[in-house]
């Protein structure tokens, strides 16, 4: 029994001992500041900021195609890359500015609406993937659309 303590005691001892080596004394200091700059620039994210975020059609026809042109500013300190946009029904259809856009730049983002079909009150939201830092943003278009009458044709109106 008395091995056993004097066993236990010593591990403990050794245990503790191995322990007064603090981590941070052994941290290189130049890779200390290499990863605060890169910790500092992940924190750096663009900033999708929509001239407006809904746009009201009022009343259109149905078989009308309406189309909006969304301007956003990249508000933020990176490079804006819109990567994907999908609307919330087929009869909506986004088309945006390809590329990276810089810090202070602007971008459009084109939603055409197809009313065929689709009479009455319409409220249609596009999501927007993004390398904001939420990674999703969202617009929004409405109308009301009157039922469509035989002598209808499909322009187009903005």
């Amino acid at each position: 029994m008395k091995k056993l303590m004097l066993a236990l005691v010593a591990i403990a001892t050794l245990s503790l001992s191995a322990c007064k080596n603090k981590a941070a004394d052994k941290v290189d200091e130049s890779k200390k500041e290499i990863a605060e700059q890169r910790d500092a620039k992940a924190e750096e994210f663009p900033v999708m900021k929509f001239d407006e975020e809904m746009h009201d059609f009022g009343t259109v026809e149905e078989g009308e195609i309406v189309e909006h042109t969304f301007v956003f500013t990249n508000t933020g300190n990176a490079p804006l890359i819109v990567s994907d946009a999908t609307a919330s029904c087929g009869c909506t259809v986004p088309t945006w500015t390809e590329g990276a856009i810089a810090p202070g730049e602007k971008g459009e983002m084109l939603v055409k609406f197809n009313t065929r079909g689709k009479p009455n009150q319409q409220m249609k939201a596009v999501r927007i993937v993004a390398n904001t830092e939420s990674g999703r943003e969202t617009i929004r278009i409405k109308a009301f659309v009157n039922p469509q009458n035989s002598n209808a044709g499909s322009p187009v109106r903005q």
